[in-house]
């Protein structure tokens, strides 16, 4: 009688409360995976790794004790050899070249979607889970061709990223933060459209939204970028 494999085990690693709450709700939606944990800072997670046995850091690289590339140089050097998808809003593919010889199979561009993280972590199970002598160069480049996704990060249909970033790009220029009219004539799209970009902002838990009361109807939105000084309140 053959028994269920067992669950990839991931721990979270992320600085920003709301941030990680979400992404251990996101692993936890993935057929296949299982999140043992969270960690706000590098030397809570290498004591989580102590105990816990886990397979695949979900590492944010921007840590407030640590660089998370430091972090996964530190583990290896360890003994540690969980594999690790980095999570970052940083664009420097330095960064990424210096991350392949530490354990990084995959980059997470900040902020992303449900959908973006379950296309990395079930490409990452695919890998994983290749076993047996490979016939060819063919049947190699296919296994590491899994990692690589075929296009950009997914995004919820009719967004794009360009579009997205003007619009993260203008929330985090105010610290009174933007209604939806607010985003639009920055960026220069409909208000409808800038909506739509900002609720996806909120549900990634980069960005916030409250009433705007004082004036007469139905009290406007107004959306602010969840900022560093605000995290872990």
């Amino acid at each position: 009688m053959s028994t269920a494999p067992q669950p990839i085990r991931v721990l979270v690693v992320e600085d920003d409360p709301v941030a990680a709450d979400a992404h251990v709700m996101y692993v936890g939606r993935v057929p296949g995976f299982t999140a043992v944990g969270k960690a706000h800072t590098g030397a809570e997670a290498r004591r989580v790794l102590d105990r816990t046995p886990v397979d695949l850091l979900l590492l944010d690289l921007h840590l407030p004790d640590v660089h998370g590339l430091q972090l996964a140089r530190s583990l290896r050097a360890a003994g540690h050899h969980t594999d690790v998808i980095a999570v970052t809003s940083a664009r420097d593919l330095t960064v990424v070249r210096e991350g392949v010889s530490l354990g990084v199979v995959q980059y997470v561009l900040k902020p992303f979607t449900f959908a973006t993280l379950r296309d990395r972590l079930v490409r990452y199970a695919e890998f994983r889970g290749a076993a047996g002598e490979a016939s060819g160069q063919d049947e190699v480049d296919r296994a590491l061709a899994t990692l690589r996704a075929p296009g950009p990060a997914a995004l919820p249909k009719g967004l794009s990223g360009p579009t997205l970033e003007r619009v993260t790009g203008a929330l985090r220029g105010t610290e009174e933060g933007l209604t939806a009219a607010g985003v639009a004539e920055a960026v220069g799209i409909s208000r409808i459209t800038a909506r739509r970009y900002l609720e996806h902002l909120v549900d990634a838990g980069r960005a916030g939204r409250s009433p705007l009361y004082g004036q007469v109807g139905r009290p406007e939105l107004v959306y602010r970028w969840v900022r560093e000084a605000e995290r872990g309140r």
